[in-house]
């Protein structure tokens, strides 16, 4: 066997063992998604007594929906979560976008230290945050308990994450000649905004959807310490509902994750195909 032959059978073994690693990590990935999926259809019973079997010795249930629905006021919590969710990520991608074109167009020192100072933030942990903001906007403002609050509280912390991925889009893959082209034409710098630029960045905005609608969605702490009253809770708070001091029924707790995974997950179905491009157009260019 020549050196070709053993490089050649080398690599294949060596791509074989790899392909072996990525199916382990996804199984591991995937397990605990599949047993919520594998329970949810499980009496409460069958769960406690096998969780890992297929079907339960009473077989089949759907009770578990409906009673999750109706205990949690399901509709209810989706709505307030959804008016949130998409309030904020429109808001969030509205202002950083922006944002990001008038820092990357601009040679203003002003820009370059706002930037900084974004960059800077994102490394600021939320725990240091939570008793300010608690003592500020609740004991001192008073505006606590109300849906914009929370709003713009999830807008203003993502909004430097996504300011970064936004300039990284228009600095790499929109060429200044577009926007003079514009120019030349009679758009008002508004306009090429809008027209020219805002359109070509659909990879990221894409991206930054998923990323912060997911965030969004699945919060627990911030709506928490923000929404007190019941008829404002988002999905995450009411699955709480399920945990009782001396008993929980895990069938309804399975039935209530279920219910909230799966707008995120239809809506990363929709956008995957835009999320590597989004990630990646910020990428500096060889």
């Amino acid at each position: 066997m020549n050196e070709s032959e053993q490089a050649r059978k080398r690599k294949k073994t060596l791509h074989i063992i790899f392909i072996i690693i990525l199916i382990i990590l996804f199984i591991l990935f995937i397990f605990p998604f599949l047993l919520v999926v594998i329970n949810v259809f499980k009496t409460k019973a069958d769960i406690t007594t096998n969780p890992l079997a297929l079907v339960g010795k009473h077989g089949f249930t759907g009770k578990n929906f409906p009673k999750a629905m109706d205990k949690m006021d399901f509709w209810k919590v989706f709505g307030n979560s959804a008016i949130i969710t998409i309030s904020s990520t429109i808001l969030t991608i509205l202002v950083s976008a922006m944002a990001a074109f008038v820092i990357v167009r601009n040679n203003w020192k002003a820009c370059t230290i706002l930037f900084s100072l974004m960059v800077a933030s994102m490394v600021i942990p939320f725990q240091v945050l939570m008793v300010p903001i608690v003592s500020v906007y609740g004991g001192i403002f008073n505006i606590l308990n109300h849906r914009w609050t929370l709003i713009l509280m999830h807008t203003g912390f993502s909004v430097s994450m996504a300011t970064f991925m936004f300039h990284g889009a228009i600095h790499t893959n929109i060429p200044l000649g577009l926007e003079e082209a514009a120019e030349i034409d009679g758009c008002t710098r508004w306009q090429t905004f809008w027209k020219i630029v805002f359109p070509l960045l659909s990879p990221t905005i894409a991206t930054v959807t998923i990323i912060d609608a997911m965030a969004f969605w699945n919060d627990y702490l911030l709506p928490s310490l923000v929404l007190g009253r019941k008829e404002l809770y988002t999905i995450p708070i009411a699955t709480q509902m399920f945990y009782g001091t001396y008993s929980t029924d895990i069938g309804l707790i399975m039935a209530a994750l279920l219910l909230a995974m799966l707008p995120i997950l239809i809506l990363y179905l929709f956008l995957q195909k835009y999320i590597v491009a989004g990630v990646t157009s910020g990428a500096v260019k060889g």
